[in-house]
């Protein structure tokens, strides 16, 4: 039995990584000319609009640009080379814009975002936008009566950055607990449709390409609470 867990474990990551390249692949495509026709229609028509219209513009071509480099992260760690890019990171400024992101998630849940001053901190942007987004967009998915309300902390010391992510859910069922990393698994939800559930695998593997990791540090009726973990940049 031991000898075919391992086999199976290195089937299932082979089966992530062509499931992620096939992916990424095919969305870089239609991405790059979102991205392209926004800049031309910003470049032509940027006189002629009213300020929320240059506004929508605008966004449709941010959201492009970060989908692009998102998708770029998943193709290298699909090929077995992930491209880490480390630079300074405001995580104030990353969290607020992922909420923005999230603006019709969080506008038809009620959701709130609570933190205090973050660091700013030295990591690959795009690795770390994609493990926040996916904790915070489960947050706002599975959910309680009352509307979300999700709290950001961060400490750092000589060897670790540790950003934990807590909200006011209903908890996981312990039976579920030990599977939420698992590929193309996904939570049972009243009143949806189950679907595979990457989000985050994949966040678990690309913060493995860093050195660092995601636990689920406890989840119960009270809510969940999860915690990223990035080493620190040795000077």
């Amino acid at each position: 039995m031991s000898s075919e867990q391992p086999a199976a474990s290195s089937e299932n990551e082979e089966r992530i990584r062509r499931f992620l390249a096939i992916a990424s692949h095919d969305l870089q495509s239609p991405l790059r000319h979102i991205a392209m026709y926004a800049e031309i229609l910003l470049d032509d028509l940027a006189d002629r609009l009213d300020g929320d219209q240059l506004k929508s513009l605008q966004t449709i071509l941010h959201k492009a640009e970060t989908a692009q480099r998102l998708t770029k992260a998943l193709m290298g760690f699909a090929s077995s080379a992930p491209q880490v890019t480390a630079t300074e990171i405001d995580l104030d400024g990353l969290v607020r814009e992922i909420w923005v992101d999230m603006a019709s998630e969080v506008a038809a849940s009620g959701a709130t975002l609570q933190h205090d001053s973050l660091p700013t901190i030295i990591s690959d942007a795009a690795i770390v936008r994609i493990a926040l987004s996916n904790v915070i967009a489960n947050a706002l998915a599975y959910r309680s009566a009352s509307p979300p309300v999700v709290t950001i902390e961060a400490e750092q010391d000589s060897a670790d950055v540790t950003i934990r992510i807590s909200d006011n859910g209903p908890g996981i069922d312990p039976t579920h607990q030990d599977k939420i990393f698992d590929a193309f698994w996904k939570r049972p939800q009243d009143g949806r449709p189950a679907g595979p559930g990457l989000g985050l695998t994949a966040a678990r593997e690309m913060l493995r390409a860093l050195g660092g990791g995601i636990r689920l540090e406890r989840s119960n009726a009270g809510g969940s609470r999860f915690a990223i973990r990035l080493p620190s940049p040795r000077t």
